[in-house]
């Protein structure tokens, strides 16, 4: 992990296309300006957390529904 210490208007650069920037600091945190391409998705920690949680609960469920519409749909001889 790279630590850094920045004061407000300062920024980094990731690769060559991703900025953050130091918008505001207060007692309650910090306010960053993040400007990347529109491809990559910027989230929250805990929203990415929440996210990645959710789809593992789909691909398991998705699997149970398979199985229930094979069943279902199988000839019985």
């Amino acid at each position: 992990m790279l630590a850094l210490s920045r004061k407000k208007g300062e920024g980094i650069i990731i690769g060559d296309d991703i900025e953050i920037v130091i918008i505001d600091v207060t007692k309650e945190g910090v306010k960053l300006g993040i400007n990347a391409p529109k491809n990559i998705s910027i989230h929250r920690k805990e929203i990415y957390l929440q996210i990645q949680d959710e789809n593992k609960k789909a691909m398991e469920s998705s699997g149970e529904t398979a199985e229930l519409l094979k069943n279902m749909f199988t000839k019985k001889e």
